[in-house]
C-alpha cells in the first residue's frame, strides 16, 4: 500500500465555517480552517479590528475620562 493511498484514507473532521456557515474541512489540508477561504478570514479579522466583535470585560475602557493614567 503506497503512503499516498493511505493519506487519502484518514479521516477527517467537518466544521462549519464562523464566518458564513459553509461545511469546511478542519485538517491541515484547508490553509484557512476555521475557515473556508482567504475572504472569510479577513472578514473576520476586519469585524475583530473594527470592534464588531469584542471580549467582554469589567474594566472600564481606556479613555473614560476618570482623569487616571
Amino acid at each position: 500500500m503506497s503512503s499516498q493511498s493511505h493519506e487519502s484514507a484518514r479521516p477527517y473532521r467537518i466544521g462549519s465555517c464562523p464566518q458564513c456557515g459553509q461545511s469546511v474541512r478542519l485538517d491541515e489540508t484547508n490553509p484557512w480552517r476555521p475557515f473556508c477561504t482567504e475572504r472569510c478570514k479577513l472578514l473576520d479579522l476586519g469585524e475583530w479590528f473594527s470592534g464588531s466583535f469584542a471580549i467582554p470585560s469589567d474594566e472600564p475602557p481606556h479613555g473614560d475620562g476618570s482623569g487616571t493614567r
